[in-house]
């Protein structure tokens, strides 16, 4: 049996899952749902976050026109932790996986 890190990425935005997150957000919105039922449908409505390479965090500040001190404030991180990243030493996960993957989707303009 695979682990979930091992497993493919696969996306598990479908449009009924949009539709449940949308009248999730609603029920949220009217005060009808909580904080926490609120956060457990963005869990079930988020897609999986893709692996980020050395190779693939470097293009993505490269295309961006990050030096990794930038990138590194950008996400809240050090410049050591990015150089890590980026020769391989360690791997981006969490909150920082998640930022990485709203940086390569949506730009700079995504995390303001």
């Amino acid at each position: 049996m695979k682990t979930r890190s091992s497993a493919p990425l696969v996306p598990r935005r479908s449009r009924i899952l949009q539709e449940v997150h949308e009248g999730a957000r609603g029920l949220f919105k009217a005060g009808l749902i909580d904080k926490r039922r609120m956060a457990e449908f963005d869990v079930l409505c988020t897609p999986d976050l893709p692996p980020y390479s050395p190779r693939r965090i470097r293009a993505l500040r490269h295309r961006l026109h990050l030096s990794q001190a930038v990138l590194a404030s950008v996400l809240n991180t050090s410049l050591s932790t990015v150089r890590q990243w980026e020769i391989g030493q360690r791997h981006p996960s969490g909150p920082s996986r998640k930022l990485l993957y709203l940086l390569e989707n949506k730009g700079l303009e995504g995390l303001t």
